[in-house]
């Protein structure tokens, strides 16, 4: 089985949940445009985060249908970010997975609330008692959630991204290094850690092996932006260098670039060390986030 097809394989279940998700909010919304656009957002992309959540899951012994809860959280609050650093006032995108971004689609203030509402939802999912019978545990994924989403993760990230655009000099390498382990990466470690939290196991090593995973996803991400196809990455690309962004790959060069995600693979890949065979899917991921072209 092709890494393709176990991540299908293994989010099938996960997209079946989102629909059932979302369908009281389509009801409560009737003619108005937020739930239908909610479901937009919500639709298509990899589901490497959900993937995360439900194949650590499995690997620590926890319940596919606990981990249902927090892969779909951490779906609809990744795909909030998505309709919100879309925006004008933001990153001012108009192609998101292939399609117009929420805004165009609609409009600014119907994505402002779309955003709103699947943040709201993420919170409403990782908590709900179907998650795990534990309150202490729920309330553990939440406030988790929450501190890598808000303002010290990937809202932080997003702050620094903004402020880089007007700086007088370029980030150094540290620095993007560390917007992106916000921006990026505090989402990432939450959905690697899920599985262990949910199974009362210890989440350290999944913590590693995602910290590296996100940033080897970012550096891939950069590269994309470079020598990637449009058509194929389902965005724009070019958009970093038409805005004179330091990346990665601005800072490393292209070659080197490539050598140091694939470096950060081999580091995430050995974090799963003490796992065995059962990790493999996790290991594939790894090689996947470099090896993609979306």
């Amino acid at each position: 089985m092709s890494f393709a097809e176990r991540l299908r394989a293994r989010t099938a279940p996960l997209e079946s949940f989102l629909d059932e998700v979302m369908a009281p909010k389509l009801a409560a919304s009737g003619a108005l445009p937020l739930g239908s656009a909610m479901a937009y957002a919500l639709k298509g992309g990899k589901r490497l985060r959900g993937f995360l959540v439900l194949e650590g899951a499995a690997l620590h012994g926890a319940a596919q249908e606990q981990a249902l809860w927090p892969a779909a959280a951490v779906e609809a609050m990744h795909a909030y970010s998505l309709v919100h650093d879309d925006l004008p006032c933001m990153d001012d995108d108009d192609l998101r997975r292939g399609q117009p971004t929420v805004h165009v689609k609609w409009d600014e203030a119907t994505a402002v609330l779309v955003g709103d509402a699947l943040q709201s939802l993420a919170f409403e999912l990782a908590s709900h008692e179907a998650a795990h019978p534990d309150p202490a545990v729920r309330i553990a994924l939440v406030a988790g959630l929450a501190r890598a989403a808000g303002a010290e993760g990937m809202v932080l990230g997003q702050a620094q991204d903004i402020a880089a655009e007007s700086a007088t000099s370029p980030l150094t390498l540290a620095e993007i290094t560390a917007l992106q382990a916000n921006k990026t990466g505090a989402l990432i470690v939450w959905s690697a850690e899920a599985g262990a939290r949910l199974a009362g196991a210890d989440p350290a090593p999944m913590a590693a092996y995602a910290r590296a995973l996100g940033l080897a996803f970012q550096i891939a991400d950069d590269i994309l932006d470079v020598a990637g196809d449009a058509a194929k990455a389902g965005k724009r690309v070019g958009k970093d260098a038409a805005r004179g962004k330091a990346t990665f790959v601005s800072l490393l060069g292209l070659e080197a670039a490539r050598a140091r995600a694939a470096e950060l693979v081999d580091e995430a890949i050995a974090a799963l060390d003490g796992y065995g065979a059962a990790a493999d899917g996790l290991r594939e991921a790894a090689r996947f986030v470099i090896a993609r072209e979306m």
